[in-house]
């Protein structure tokens, strides 16, 4: 009884007996066209590596009946029959063998390795199917270049990021510190290569010297694969004025004035000058380098003072707005009076002691809202002292008048008393004696005359 003829050898060996090579040969012929669906007993799976590094291959089977498992490379070339390998190439290496797989390691994998690789078995009709490599090769050089090395605040930059020799194409972002910017991107082939340059407009200002702009590749063969430049801008000074003295409160007339301009740019501003706008700078203003002083403040000192600097880019200046206030001022103290009081029949005099000032080092009202917010505290604290010291006084002031005033009234008491009781009285024994030409009459026409002298009576008021 015949048997089905096993091939003992792989094809293109030379190993085995000379009757089995045209057979194996006709084994390959009739599975080199039989579809990839048609294996329905073997598995395998697609390989996607990066170049230079390992792809793994993998023939396994379903329901494993004995059969042989054969790997063939993309040119039908067989790699390994069973667990023997007969390409000569020492890439290839057997990871695994048994009745149900075969698996086989492909190292330093470059883009010729790239295709299908077929997995056969023999079975009665033959099986086979296919896994596809597919070699991924990251970026070769990754560049920025830029218009201008060095860039003026207000000028729009060119910048160029390329990323060569990829496969696939690849991506490219842009940063701005962190902040993702857009740009235009243009893709060229090279054989089986691409090489991507994106182009990036950008208008620049003060806030953007020194930060970097970050070019940043997207690829599934490489992470976090980017380049990055720092920005260089030029700019005109920004220039700032600041008072010295006073730190606080109000400019006043004799009091002195120091203000300080300082000024940064780039590059750094090298020439600075004080001037007064619209007038003339007055001549006893000491100007120092980037201090402006003014020893005994005058109201002829109003107006606006300018301090300028300048570099290679450009001039900027700030103002700085004076005006001189009056200087602080006291109330005079008030002087002593006397006052005296007379009334009939007695007189009496009172007089109020002597009291000093109520206030001391009263300041004057402020000449505007600014003179509110900013007084000057050493004539704060005068008028405090100054109120005390008039709450005092007005105290003892009004104890004094009181007591003066109860005088008065008792005085215009007693004195309408005495006024109503001045002058003689007359008895019993004078009534009608008015009317008598001379004494004797009178003696005569009192009532009663002698005779009823013992009846008479005297009455007091």
């Amino acid at each position: 009884m015949a048997g089905r003829a096993q091939p003992s050898g792989p094809a293109g060996s030379g190993g085995g007996a000379p009757g089995l090579l045209p057979l194996l040969l006709l084994l390959l012929s009739a599975a080199a066209i039989i579809p990839r669906g048609d294996g329905q007993n073997l598995v395998t799976e697609d390989v996607t590596v990066v170049e230079g590094d390992v792809a793994t291959i993998s023939c396994r089977v379903k329901n494993s009946d004995d059969s042989v498992i054969q790997l063939l490379n993309p040119n039908r070339q067989t790699i390994y029959f069973r667990d023997f390998r007969p390409l000569k190439d020492s890439r290839f290496q057997l990871v695994n063998f048994s009745n149900s797989e075969l698996r086989v390691s492909l190292t330093n994998v470059s883009i010729s390795d790239e295709g299908r690789y077929f997995c056969q078995l023999y079975t009665d009709p033959p099986q086979e199917i296919y896994t596809t490599i597919t070699v991924l090769v990251p970026p070769r050089n990754l560049v920025i270049d830029i218009e201008k090395e060095t860039a003026v605040e207000g000028e729009e930059i060119e910048l160029n990021c390329t990323a060569m020799a990829s496969r696939p194409a690849t991506t490219i972002r842009w940063f701005k510190g962190n902040k993702e910017l857009t740009g235009k991107s243009e893709v060229e082939r090279w054989s089986d290569m691409y090489t991507v340059t994106s182009q990036l407009l950008l208008k620049v200002g003060r806030e953007d010297d020194g930060v970097p702009v970050i070019c940043l590749v997207d690829h599934p063969a490489v992470k976090d694969l980017q380049t990055q430049r720092y920005l260089e801008v030029m700019y005109k000074p920004q220039v700032r004025v600041s008072q010295n003295y006073p730190l606080q409160g109000l400019t006043r007339e004799g009091e002195p004035l120091e203000l300080t301009c300082t000024a940064f740019g780039k590059p750094q501003p090298t020439d600075m000058r004080w001037l007064r706008v619209d007038d003339e700078m007055p001549q006893h203003v000491v100007v120092s380098g980037s201090n402006l002083l003014i020893s005994n403040l005058n109201k002829t000192d109003n107006g606006t003072y300018r301090c300028e600097a300048s570099n290679a880019v450009g001039k900027s200046h700030a103002d700085y707005m004076l005006f001189v206030y009056d200087p602080p001022t006291t109330i005079p103290p008030p002087t002593t009076t006397t006052t005296t009081t007379t009334t009939i029949p007695t007189t009496i005099t009172d007089t109020t002691a002597t009291t000093e000032p109520a206030v001391h080092g009263f300041t004057q009202l402020p000449n505007s809202a600014e003179e509110l917010d900013y007084g000057d505290l050493s004539d704060s604290r005068a008028g405090e002292e100054g109120a005390i010291r008039s709450v005092d006084h007005a105290v003892v002031g009004g104890v004094v008048a009181v007591v003066v005033f109860a005088m008065l009234c008792l005085l215009i008491i007693l004195g309408r008393y005495f006024a109503r009781h001045k002058g003689t009285y007359f008895t019993h024994e004078a009534k009608g004696a008015d009317d008598a030409a001379d004494a004797d009459t009178a003696i005569i026409n009192a009532e009663g005359g002698q005779n009823n002298s013992e009846e008479k009576k005297e009455y007091f008021i």
